[in-house]
C-alpha cells in the first residue's frame, strides 16, 4: 500500500514516501485515499477536499493556502497555492514553552577527549590556523600552507593540519561604516578559534585597510604573531618568514594531548543545506533529538539561519525563558527583516529550486521542518551572526541560511564540529571544522554512500524510531569530536571557501 506521511492530526495533507502514481490508493494513517495524479517521492497530496483559499495544514500549522479548488488526492506544491503572510514580531510570547532540563531525554555519554583551551570551547581538532587580515595575501598563504604541510606537519604527529583562513575581505571596504562591524568580528573571533589552540597566526599584506588592531588585541600584534607580506624582499622571503613561524607554532601545538571533558566545553553548529520535505521529518528532528541530549548534558548547541526560522518565530519565542531573550530575538529579526527588504525581497526569496523539487512549496514550509534540528531545550542565548555566545545551552546565533556564510560564521562564533542536515546532497565541508552529513532519505544515502556520514531514512520506513536515530547520532557526534570518525568531507578534503557575512559598504 502507497504511504503518505501526516506529522500532525490537524494535517490535511500527507508526504509521499515514494513516488505513487495516479490513480493507486495511498493511506495517511486511517485515511484512504486514491492519487487523482501522479504524487512524486517527498511530494504531498491533498487528504481531502480543499476549497479555494482554504488552510494547507502540515505541522499542524497553515503554511499556504488554497489557491484552486483541490479534491483529495490532488498533488499540492507552490503552483497551486499561495504563501501566509509573515508573522507580526509584535507581542511575541516568551516563557510559555520551557522544558525543564529533566525534561529532556538524558545523554548516555556526560563526557568526551578534546582538547582543552585555556578559554573558551575545548577544541575537536588540533589545527594550525593562517589567518589573512586581507584577500591579496591569500595566495602567498595559500602556496604557504601547501609547503608546511608537506615539509614541516610529517614531523609533528599530533598536528592535525593546517588551515589556511582566507576570506574576501579587508580591502576596498568602508572599514568604519557600522555594518562593517560583521565581518571584522568574525574575522577577529576566526583568528581565536578553538581548534587553533590558541596560537595566532596572522599574514597581512601592508596597505589594507583592516589593520591589525582592528583583529588583534595590542599585546597579541608582535613579530611572534604576525607578517606583513610588504616587509618581505619577495617570495623567497615571505616563504622563509611564513615557515619559520610556522614552525614555532608547530612546535607549540604538538605538545596539546586529547584530554577527558566535560560536555560543557563542547561546542556543536545544526545548520541544514538542500532540504526537502523529508528534512523535516527524519533528519532535522533525528538531530533535534541530539541537540536536547547534548544540550542536558551541558554542551551549547548552535542553531542558525534567520530565514529559515522567521515563519516561526513565536514558536521559538515561546522557548526564550525571559523578555530579554525574546527582544534579543525579534531585534535581530527585525534587522533581517530590514536587510531584505533594502534589496526589494522577502523572507521567500531563501526557497531554492531544489527545495521545490524535493517537496518543499514555500519558505513556511521549509521552515517548520528547518526549527526542529533545534529540538525542544529552552533559548539561552540570541547572538549576531560571527558573535562568541556567553551561555551554555541552545543558541540561536541570527546568521543568513546561506550554507556558505552560516557556516563561517558559526565557525567565528567558536562552533568545532557541525551537523549538516541535508535531503538533497551537498558536497559542503569546512576546512576548520569537521562536518557531520546527516541526510533525510535512504535513497539520497544510496546514491552518495561516500558522502553521506548519518542515514535518517529509515525513521520515515519505519526501520528505527527518532529516539534510536536521534541517540545514535549523539554518538557518532561525539565520535567525530574525538577523531574517531572521519567524516566524508574530511577524508576527501572537500573545503568551501569562507564567505563572511558583510553588509558594510564596498568602495
Amino acid at each position: 500500500m502507497n504511504k503518505l506521511i501526516v506529522i500532525n492530526e490537524k494535517d490535511n495533507v500527507g508526504v509521499a514516501a515514494e513516488d505513487i502514481p495516479a490513480g493507486a490508493e495511498a493511506t495517511a494513517g486511517k485515511c484512504r485515499i486514491r492519487t487523482a495524479e501522479c504524487i512524486p517521492q517527498a511530494h504531498k497530496a491533498a487528504l481531502r477536499d480543499i476549497p479555494k483559499g482554504g488552510e494547507i495544514l502540515r505541522y499542524g500549522v497553515v503554511i499556504a493556502y488554497a489557491d484552486k479548488d483541490l479534491k483529495a488526492g490532488s498533488l499540492v506544491n507552490e503552483n497551486n497555492t499561495r504563501l501566509p503572510a509573515c508573522p507580526s514580531l509584535e507581542n511575541l510570547p516568551y516563557g510559555t514553552d520551557i522544558r525543564r532540563p529533566d525534561e529532556l531525554p538524558k545523554p548516555h555519554r556526560t563526557s568526551w577527549m578534546g582538547f582543552p583551551n585555556a578559554q573558551g570551547p575545548a577544541g575537536t581538532r588540533n589545527l594550525l590556523g593562517i589567518v589573512t587580515t586581507v584577500q591579496c595575501a591569500a595566495g602567498v598563504v595559500n602556496a604557504a600552507a601547501d609547503r608546511i604541510r608537506r615539509e614541516l606537519l610529517p614531523r609533528y604527529p599530533h598536528v592535525d593540519g593546517v588551515v589556511a583562513v582566507n576570506h574576501p575581505y579587508g580591502c576596498g571596504v568602508a572599514i568604519d561604516a557600522k555594518e562593517a562591524e560583521l565581518p571584522i568580528r568574525a574575522v577577529r573571533n576566526l583568528i581565536r578559534h578553538p581548534n587553533f589552540g590558541g596560537e595566532k597566526m596572522v599574514i597581512g599584506l601592508g596597505c589594507e585597510k583592516m589593520t591589525y588592531p582592528y583583529v588583534m588585541d595590542e599585546k597579541d600584534i608582535t613579530p611572534e604573531n604576525v607578517i606583513t607580506l610588504q616587509d618581505c624582499g619577495g617570495q623567497q622571503a615571505m616563504m622563509e618568514a611564513i615557515l619559520r613561524m610556522a614552525e614555532r607554532k608547530l612546535e607549540r601545538l604538538e605538545q596539546r594531548r586529547r584530554e577527558m571533558l566535560p560536555l560543557s566545553s563542547l561546542l556543536i553548529g545544526m545548520q541544514c543545506g538542500g532540504s526537502d520535505a523529508f528534512s523535516g521529518i527524519t533528519a532535522n528532528p533525528a538531530a533535534g533529538y541530539a541537540s536536547d541530549m547534548l544540550v542536558r548534558g551541558g554542551a551549547t548547541v548552535m542553531f542558525s539561519e534567520v530565514t529559515e526560522v522567521r515563519d516561526a518565530v513565536h514558536l521559538i519565542s515561546a522557548r526564550c525563558p525571559d523578555a530579554f531573550t525574546r527582544d534579543r530575538l525579534r531585534e535581530e529579526m527585525e534587522w533581517f527583516d530590514a536587510y531584505l527588504a533594502a534589496g526589494g525581497v522577502d523572507r521567500e526569496s531563501n526557497t531554492a529550486p531544489g527545495n521545490k523539487q524535493g517537496g518543499l512549496s514555500n519558505i513556511v514550509e521549509k521552515t517548520m521542518g528547518a526549527i526542529a534540528k533545534a529540538g525542544t531545550a529552552p533559548i539561552a542565548e540570541v547572538t549576531g551572526p560571527a558573535e562568541r555566545p556567553t551561555k551554555h545551552g541552545l543558541i540561536f546565533s541570527a546568521t543568513p541560511a546561506s550554507d556558505i556564510v552560516c557556516g563561517p560564521s558559526q565557525l567565528a562564533s567558536g562552533m568545532t564540529l557541525q551537523v549538516f542536515m541535508t535531503g538533497r546532497g551537498t558536497p559542503y565541508g569546512l576546512a576548520a571544522a569537521p562536518v557531520l552529513k546527516v541526510c533525510s532519505r535512504s535513497a539520497l544515502q544510496k546514491h552518495w554512500r561516500d558522502l553521506i556520514d548519518f542515514n535518517a531514512g529509515p525513521v520515515a520506513e519505519g526501520g528505527m524510531t527518532l529516539e534510536e536515530a536521534g541517540r545514535a547520532l549523539f554518538d557518532l557526534i561525539l565520535d567525530t569530536a574525538e577523531g574517531k570518525y572521519i567524516p566524508y568531507s574530511d577524508r576527501f578534503g572537500f573545503y568551501n571557501d569562507l564567505c563572511l557575512f558583510n553588509t558594510g559598504p564596498i568602495t
